[in-house]
């Protein structure tokens, strides 16, 4: 067995069937032959976002993993990867290196230096007898603590080296650790949880990586405690749920604003409390519970009264178990009910308030059609439980987040802390084919097509039968006040094309939609056709929308 032989071998013993990749790298040839599907992308960026994808869905086991060749390869999928390191997605990448004697030979790119950056471990393979050492670092590193990705590196010149199999080794007990919180952090943060008049539970992705959304619940309805998701840790609670206040993003739905303004303790349960563009602001003067697997989240951008380090599942039982104690048997059951039936009263009646105002928009028969009125066609086509959902970045990223209700662990992607454009269009073929009986759709602008529209036809090639939405208004209206001038003089916040002409020629299913009252039924079409086994792109006729929901009020 020769290097990339070893390599397919190890793949194959964690549970890697699908290899996101893009030539030259020899490890294709060499996973094909172990039985790991090769998927080819058109570009290395989108193929990092289909292992991405397909990790966040699979909650990293098994692993989304991309290849790709020296130098321009690992060039190209620099933007991927900063995503999935910002978002904090367990990701293997395996880009091949440049010979050992052409090593850091200027002006050579070198992945090993421009990765540090956006990687959470970087390891090269030096000699072909270390492989087994190397690959067991790098799984150590992917299934211990906070996500990220890691990059083995692989020495073009290594990689046809005989391995001899007394040498190789793999482990049949790499398992990931995971810690409980300190007991008496988790006691001093009940404690303050449950003597809370008006408690919100903050929940990030952690929950989702954890396993955690029964435990989530169980809390919440235990202490009648309402619960809003980050943009990352939508679908960690149903949003179904008459606690869920929804997603605080960029923008927010009205109840979350309402309750967290009012809020005098906020439980963070594997959440970052990141300050960004993405993440909502926490309103000053709240009491703050924070619990994350990563100690560097605590204390970085707020002041933290009760730190609890530890895994999401089991921190959220330790606090299931401990506030038992305290409101449970021996406390007042009645008042506690009480507040889970005040609390859900009052989130209907804000929510039935907020998206009152929305209404002229959500059901707007106006042409062009208003992107507000397809996501809610959507929602009326495909039930939430059945479907796994992204965005891209920009305006349908904060147009759909508000207001779409997910309903089911992983059955939203929600991502932005980088947040490029055209990262939805990778992340939703990798989960297609990480959960193929789920509808999955990505809304982008036709801004994102354009940088990376050809790998719809990846999509098509590989038989992942996605939908694409394209909501094509001709323009960059986000960019409307701050490129006022430049468009005046020279139209530059002018776009344009015939993207369902485009999805048509790279021989997917494609409708361009004009008709506000052919929303619903374009959908019903679209699902129709994936379960056909075909890619599609509809492409609807969109006014410049540039109303958004509450957007950074704290």
């Amino acid at each position: 067995m020769n290097t990339v032989d070893i390599i397919a071998e190890i793949l194959k013993r964690e549970g890697i069937e699908v290899l996101s990749c893009f030539p030259t790298t020899p490890i294709i040839e060499s996973a094909a032959k172990a039985g790991i599907r090769p998927i080819i992308c058109r570009q290395e960026r989108v193929g990092v976002g289909i292992a991405d994808g397909y990790s966040r869905i699979t909650n990293g086991n098994p692993l989304g993993v991309f290849a790709m060749q020296y130098g321009p390869g690992a060039e190209n999928a620099y933007s991927g990867i900063a995503t999935a390191y910002s978002d904090s997605t367990p990701l293997l990448l395996l880009p091949m290196g440049h010979p050992t004697d052409r090593q850091r030979v200027y002006p050579l790119y070198n992945a090993m230096d421009s990765f540090t950056t956006v990687n959470k471990q970087i390891e090269q393979v030096t000699s072909s007898d270390s492989t087994d050492d190397v690959f067991r670092r790098a799984f150590a590193a992917l299934r211990t603590g906070r996500g990220g990705p890691v990059t083995v590196e692989l020495p073009i010149n290594i990689a046809s080296h005989e391995v001899s199999e007394e040498s190789f080794h793999w482990p049949s007990n790499l398992k990931p650790t995971l810690s409980q919180g300190n007991p008496a952090d988790v006691q001093a943060a009940a404690r303050a949880l449950c003597s809370a008049k008006y408690p919100v539970i903050h929940a990030g992705q952690g929950v989702l990586y954890a396993g955690a959304t029964n435990e989530l619940v169980e809390l919440s309805e235990l202490l009648g405690a309402p619960v809003m998701t980050t943009l990352l840790g939508k679908s960690a609670f149903p949003e179904v749920h008459p606690l869920s206040l929804g997603t605080g993003s960029g923008v927010m739905p009205g109840p979350v604003y309402h309750f967290m303004r009012r809020s005098d303790i906020i439980f963070g349960i594997g959440c970052s409390f990141t300050k960004h563009g993405m993440s909502m602001n926490l309103p000053e003067g709240k009491t703050l519970i924070h619990s994350s697997n990563d100690p560097r989240d605590i204390n970085k951008d707020y002041e933290i009264e009760y730190p609890i380090v530890g895994d999401a599942k089991l921190v959220l039982r330790q606090m299931i178990e401990a506030c038992t104690d305290i409101v449970g048997p021996k406390g007042n059951v009645s008042a506690r009910e009480e507040m889970y039936n005040q609390n859900a009263k009052e989130i209907k009646s804000e929510y039935d308030g907020w998206v009152s105002q929305w209404q002229s928009k959500l059901n707007d028969r106006m042409r062009p059609i208003n992107p507000y009125a397809v996501i809610s066609g959507f929602m009326q086509a495909v039930p939430p439980s059945e479907a796994i959902v992204t965005h891209d970045s920009g305006s349908p990223r904060d147009q759909i987040t508000p207001f779409y209700k997910s309903n089911g662990p992983r059955t939203y992607i929600g991502w932005g802390k980088s947040h490029g454009l055209g990262t939805g269009l990778g992340l939703i073929i990798g989960a297609k084919i990480a959960d193929p009986s789920k509808v999955c759709v990505n809304f982008m602008g036709d801004a994102a097509f354009g940088m990376v529209g050809l790998d719809f036809e990846t999509a098509v090639r590989s038989s992942v039968p996605i939908i694409t939405v394209v909501l094509n208004n001709s323009t960059m209206a986000v960019e409307t006040t701050q490129m006022a001038d430049s468009h005046q003089l020279y139209r530059t916040r002018d776009l344009g094309g015939n993207y369902a002409d485009m999805a048509t020629a790279m021989g997917g299913y494609a409708e361009r939609i004009e008709d506000p009252n052919d929303i619903v039924g374009a959908f019903q079409r679209a699902r129709a056709k994936t379960e056909e086994g075909t890619a599609v792109l509809l492409e609807f006729i969109t006014s410049a929308e540039t109303d958004y929901s509450i957007k950074r009020p704290f």
